[in-house]
């Protein structure tokens, strides 16, 4: 598929794929809504929309991605909402009303470890650096989940096994969630976690000489 992609945002890869299929086998019935989290292009709001999704808003808090995921949907001739915010807005307008939150939200957030202790405001590393640990945002979408969704709803969210797959899965028990790992790919270290190898390393983030990482999707429905 054709994507307009900006210097800065986030280009589709394995995670997204691993997401998009994820939501495929999910086979939510027609007419959901859905919420794209962190949505970079706007490829999986495009994606859902031409699964059967009634509408779609994808959310990012880069102008350059809110504007790229806007060209992208005027390109391929879809309905879907693009707004630049943060969680935090998300789940205000969901807490506005029952009738405003969603039936399917995806979220392919920042999860990479990172040596700097907060997540950058600004630049290419929004889309990747997730604090010390990689669950800067993690923790916050974890406690978020139950505001954004619809009773019978479902979280889908990616991310590595370095940011803790148990330490997920019990923070959505803990919402009340029923979580489960739905999938798993084993992928080569791409270019960021090979130049931070040695600092994970001596974090006993990854073992000695380790240069793989297993993505995991995880699905969360709200009874």
């Amino acid at each position: 598929m054709l994507l307009l992609r900006p210097p800065g945002v986030y280009a589709p890869q394995e995670d997204t794929w691993l997401l998009e299929q994820a939501l495929r086998e999910a086979a939510p019935a027609p007419g959901f809504r859905v919420l794209d989290l962190c949505t970079g292009t706007g490829v999986l709001a495009m994606a859902a929309l031409r699964m059967g999704a009634a509408e779609a808003v994808a959310l990012d808090a880069s102008p350059r991605a809110v504007l790229a995921a806007r060209c992208n949907a005027l390109l391929h001739r879809l309905p879907m909402t693009v707004r630049r915010g943060d969680l935090a807005d998300a789940v205000a307008d969901a807490e506005a009303g029952e009738g405003r939150r969603f039936d399917v939200v995806l979220a392919n957030p920042p999860y990479v470890p990172s040596p700097n202790p907060e997540p950058p405001k600004r630049g290419r590393a929004m889309c990747w650096d997730g604090g010390p640990d990689g669950r800067a945002v993690l923790d916050r979408l974890c406690g978020a989940a139950p505001a954004l969704l619809k009773p019978g709803g479902a979280l889908l969210l990616v991310h590595s096994e370095l940011c803790g797959v148990e330490t997920t899965l019990a923070l959505l028990r803990d919402e009340g969630l029923e979580p489960a790992v739905v999938a798993r790919s084993v992928i080569p270290f791409g270019p960021v976690l090979r130049e931070r190898a040695a600092w994970l390393e001596a974090r006993g983030l990854i073992s000695p000489g380790q240069r793989t990482e297993e993505l995991v999707v995880i699905r969360a429905d709200r009874p």
